[in-house]
């Protein structure tokens, strides 16, 4: 009895993550479609974020009562930094993009979001790279690769590769837009500044967690600043077309709330624990599953093209993120085997680590999550658009 419950326990971390994933690509699937039928991005991310504050509140309130630090100028500036940099323009620039292209080529392109970070983290100095260590070339080398399976991506269409599910079918929607050259590089140009943007998003939080380490209350701060920025971004946006923020009940409404529980709400959750167990790499590792499931939802229910430069340029970025996650693996990763602090571990996952001891005065980059060397700048998870 006790092997079986310890073996149920070790699976749950690879079954939230899977699931998770799942979870990231149904939203994926379902902005696109309700991008692609008239509704307003603008209009998406200001109630996907209400949704996430009016979610995540009661939990941060609970959990972390007598946990929050002082609120200071200065932390609030990062506040308003992170939200401009996570909701607005991340979000905003993201779905514009995937709406320019397809769920799919977007969902591809941003597993160069940890790359992206990687170069950041050099200009910055906050990553150390040693050109004799095997490891530091496994980062550069994973780098190259990615950016280089991006290039494909934009360059080299190729013939459409069919799905056995989707032949005979007419995609109408994803040809349509791979005609149109120029809107589907302007989609591209969008998709990677959010990459850009998500990156700064990472850095600048492990600074900020630092000065203010309450995962859940922070999560609802920078929803809630990120919501009045985007809703004053919206309104300028929107001025002329006041019925844009009219949604009934149909696949707008179930986006919203959707996109706000599970992507901004649910996912904080489980992969702050998830992380706090077995560290971001565990977390980033699962991310081309996502790009796979929104491939195949994608080219299901959307009924969109992948062509062959797509296939090969993701399968490229795959292998150079996981280039990029091995190089990673024996930085300065420190996890805690005790997750009862208030707040993050109330319904631990598993209670296995990676082997890496504890050291709980210092920050990971990710969402609400566990704990790295602090001037580290851990790969980041490609999620919660």
């Amino acid at each position: 009895m006790g092997m079986g419950w310890k073996a149920v326990n070790d699976a749950k971390p690879y079954l939230a993550m899977v699931l998770l994933q799942v979870g990231f690509a149904g939203m994926y699937i379902v902005a696109v479609a309700s991008l692609k039928r008239g509704m307003s991005h603008f209009v998406l991310v200001v109630y996907r974020n209400i949704v996430a504050t009016v979610v995540m509140a009661p939990f941060a309130l609970y959990f972390e009562r007598g946990l929050r630090p002082k609120m200071t100028i200065t932390i609030f500036i990062k506040i308003m930094g992170l939200a401009l940099l996570e909701p607005v323009l991340d979000q905003n620039l993201y779905y514009m993009g995937a709406n320019l292209t397809s769920a799919g080529f977007a969902t591809a392109l941003v597993n160069i979001l940890p790359a992206v970070t990687f170069v950041l983290a050099l200009i910055l100095r906050m990553e150390k790279v040693r050109l004799r260590s095997l490891h530091s070339q496994a980062k550069i080398a994973g780098t190259v690769l990615t950016v280089a399976g991006a290039v494909l991506m934009v360059l080299y269409h190729g013939p459409v590769v069919q799905f056995p599910w989707a032949k005979g079918q007419h995609h109408a929607g994803s040809a349509a837009a791979a005609a149109d050259g120029a809107a589907w590089l302007k989609g591209t140009i969008m998709t990677i500044a959010a990459c850009v943007a998500w990156s700064c998003f990472f850095i600048l939080q492990s600074s900020t967690l630092r000065d203010y380490p309450a995962e859940l209350s922070l999560t609802v701060l920078i929803c809630g600043v990120g919501s009045v920025m985007s809703t004053a971004v919206a309104v300028v946006a929107e001025r002329a077309n006041t019925h844009a923020w009219v949604i009934g009940f149909d696949t707008r409404l179930f986006t919203v709330v959707y996109g706000g529980i599970v992507c901004s709400g649910v996912a904080y959750y489980v992969q702050g624990i998830v992380s706090r167990q077995r560290g971001p790499v565990f977390v980033t590792a699962f991310n081309p599953l996502c790009m796979i499931v929104t491939a195949v939802m994608g080219s299901i229910i959307l009924k969109e093209e992948i062509t062959l430069g797509s296939v090969i340029g993701a399968v490229i970025i795959v292998v150079g993120l996981y280039f990029l996650i091995w190089g990673k693996s024996t930085d300065g990763i420190s996890q805690v085997s005790d997750v009862s602090v208030k707040g993050a571990g109330e319904l631990p996952l598993t209670t296995a680590t990676n082997g890496h001891g504890s050291d709980s005065g210092k920050h990971v980059l990710g969402n609400g999550k566990g704990d790295v060397h602090v001037l580290d700048v851990e790969t980041p998870t490609t999620n919660g658009h």
